[in-house]
């Protein structure tokens, strides 16, 4: 299985920081998500992705989960590209009814994906139609982001372009 360069389970300075910021679901008309304050455990990680997949042999070394919608459906940084830096890893979603996708190619994207107004669910359920710009989460991207601002559109399909097999992987783990 694919593994992350060791087993440190410390969540960045940048997800703490919208750990912190807060999500406000506004019936529907905002981001349904809420970050953790750290990383699953090992441990963990493996009992909800077999739990999602049903498949009892599955590790969960190639993510960390960091958040949750409000039915369960899990946010995490995917070990999508070996060898490389825990920051520059996809976002995906994996959400509580089956659905899944890659929400951005990198930590950097997904802030801007954030900024916009659309959280994981929400970019994989729902699509990007719309912007709804959010103060808060524009001011923490602009401190953290290293990718230029794009709208999260662009964002949101140049990684599922770069990973076009993400959900039919996710499928062929499940039984």
């Amino acid at each position: 299985m694919n593994e992350l360069t060791g087993d440190d389970r410390r969540l960045p300075p940048v997800l703490a920081d919208v750990a912190r910021v807060g999500f406000d679901y506004d019936d529907g008309n905002g981001i349904d998500f809420e970050p953790y304050e750290a990383f699953c455990s090992a441990e963990e990680t493996t009992d909800r992705l077999r739990q999602w997949t049903g498949n009892p042999e599955l590790d969960g070394d190639a993510y960390r989960l960091f958040g949750q919608d409000g039915t369960g459906g899990l946010a995490a940084l995917w070990y999508g590209r070996p060898g490389r830096p825990l920051a520059e890893q996809p976002v995906v979603f994996m959400g509580s009814e089956g659905e899944c996708g890659v929400v951005a190619g990198n930590l950097s994207d997904f802030l801007w994906v954030l900024a916009d107004g659309i959280g994981p669910l929400e970019s994989v359920l729902f699509g990007v139609d719309a912007s709804r710009p959010d103060a808060a989460l524009t001011a923490l991207a602009e401190r953290h982001a290293t990718t230029p601002r794009r709208p999260a559109r662009d964002i949101i399909t140049g990684a599922r372009a770069e990973f076009p097999t993400f959900a039919e992987n996710i499928d062929a783990l499940c039984r």
